[in-house]
């Protein structure tokens, strides 16, 4: 038999070279989420959760719950923060990062050794006369050699982790943000749609006493029903691209059941009196843009990587072996024991493979890293520069819908009415007025959503966090004709 002391001096060797390493895989992912917390707040200013247990979950929900109770119509602001409480995305994304602030913590474990153990002479009288039990311990030591290069690599890839989670976030925001303006924008257009088909219908009842009279020939008549009955199809079209604009904004904002029952503002906020002056905003995107971190920390993870591809070229297992062999023989009934300390070293040869692919390979992925790095900040300044393009244009373009168009096409249908009263223009002919106005209000509307669309993407040109999808921006786009009333 071996005793117990014998056993602790043959482990004493590898576990003296591992070390004692401790650490708490839970504090580390809240150290994580802080962090993520902290910089998306510094952009967004609001409060965002990373929701772990029964408990904090009925938190979260009975916050949600309380926003929408207390803010009717709902804003965009409140809208916000409600998605990045109930985003479950979202959630998945902070799971993401939890499970990488894990791999950063184990990254920090060295190697467990391992233990074997053999005998000889089980069985037969004959064969127990003379009995072998070995033991062994074996260590990676290369291992414990690049530890150190470990460990910062899997740093790095936890604070990469913590940016793409707050990139995330950011993005969960400004789509929020963009699907509140294009549901807003689209029920605007229902209202506008729904008053000019009030003024239809009374130019069609009049038709119809006129034609009653012989005033008005068939054919005038038919001009004025064929123009409410487009209009009651724009509308019905309008509306749904309004629900279909509505339901992208309950998805990000994770509702269902119950908390269905919330409405929009009729209309959006009306433009401001001047807009923001970003003439350093190339320079505040690349200093702040989030993404762009991300890439760096990529670069800097692949050289590490490269650096310990380098070191462990030639050889990638060194292991040392410790143990012990005890023999025993019975000779004239005369028991022998005889125990002989065993210190094995053992490695591959690289004859065949010297590690030029790997270290290929490696070097591949550094300038693709690098070419990444470089054309992320040449699209940052690009993104950057787009934004602020779109944001000064849309406003312009806004602006002229509402200070001349719509007013020039007010005074044209007022006029065409005077005329029409005195018998000097047909019916046919302020209808026309009347479509053509109801069409600049409709492009007004539009135009107003895409300043507001474009003032929403200002924030994540700078910081990150750009679209995901925009699929309310391009469903309220594909029905140009459509926005607010109530009940919705």
């Amino acid at each position: 038999m071996i005793g117990p002391r014998r056993i602790i001096m043959a482990l004493a060797f590898p576990l003296a070279l591992s070390g004692c390493v401790t650490g708490d895989d839970y504090s580390r992912n809240e150290a994580g989420f802080i962090s993520v917390a902290n910089k998306t707040a510094s952009v967004e200013a609001k409060e965002t959760v990373w929701i772990q247990n029964q408990n904090q979950a009925r938190s979260a929900g009975a916050q949600v719950k309380s926003l929408l109770a207390r803010t009717k119509p709902l804003d965009v602001e409140t809208a916000v923060q409600i998605a990045l409480l109930n985003n479950k995305g979202l959630q998945a994304a902070y799971a993401d990062l939890g499970d990488r602030a894990a791999d950063a913590w184990q990254s920090t474990m060295f190697i467990n050794p391992t233990v074997s153990f053999g005998t000889t002479g089980i069985g037969t009288p004959e064969l127990q006369a003379f009995k072998t039990i070995e033991g062994m311990i074996t260590t990676n030591i290369l291992a414990l050699a690049t530890k150190s290069r470990d460990v910062a690599i899997a740093d790095t890839r936890f604070r990469q982790a913590q940016l793409t989670a707050a990139v995330r976030t950011l993005q969960v925001a400004a789509d929020t943000r963009r699907a509140w303006i294009g549901a807003v924008a689209a029920w605007e257009n229902v209202g506008q749609l729904q008053r000019a088909q009030a003024t239809a219908d009374a130019a069609s009842e009049l038709a119809a006493k006129l034609g009653e009279t012989g005033a008005m020939t068939k054919g005038a008549q038919a001009r004025e029903h064929v123009f409410v009955a487009e209009i009651a199809g724009e509308t019905a079209k309008a509306r749904l691209a309004a629900r279909l604009a509505k339901e992208e904004l309950t998805r990000l904002m994770g509702l269902w059941g119950s908390e269905l029952d919330y409405q929009v503002p009729n209309s959006l906020p009306p433009l401001p009196k001047s807009v923001a002056k970003r003439d350093t905003i190339e320079a505040e995107a690349l200093r702040n843009r989030i993404d762009l971190q991300v890439a760096k920390l990529e670069l800097e993870a692949t050289a590490k990587s490269y650096g310990l591809t380098e070191a462990t070229r030639y050889v990638t297992d060194l292991e040392i072996l410790t143990g012990f062999e005890t023999e025993r023989e019975i000779e004239d009934d005369e028991k022998k024991t005889r125990t002989t300390a065993q210190v094995e070293l053992e490695f591959a040869i690289p004859i065949f493979d010297t590690g030029k692919a790997r270290m290929r390979k490696a070097e591949v992925a550094y300038m693709r890293a690098a070419n990444l790095l470089a054309e992320k900040a040449v699209n940052v300044r690009s993104e950057a520069r787009s934004a602020y393009e779109a944001y000064r244009s849309n406003y312009d373009i806004a602006r002229h819908y509402r200070n001349n168009v719509v007013p020039l096409r007010a005074k044209v249908e007022e006029e065409s009415l005077l005329t029409y009263n005195g018998m000097i223009t047909n019916t046919f002919e302020l209808l026309t007025d009347t479509r053509d106005k109801i069409n600049s209000i409709l492009l007004s509307v539009n135009a107003k959503r895409d300043f507001w669309l474009a003032e929403a993407n200002l924030a994540p040109a700078i910081y990150g966090g750009g679209a995901t999808n925009a699929s309310a921006e391009t469903e309220v786009a594909a029905a140009s004709g459509s926005g607010g009333g109530g009940g919705h």
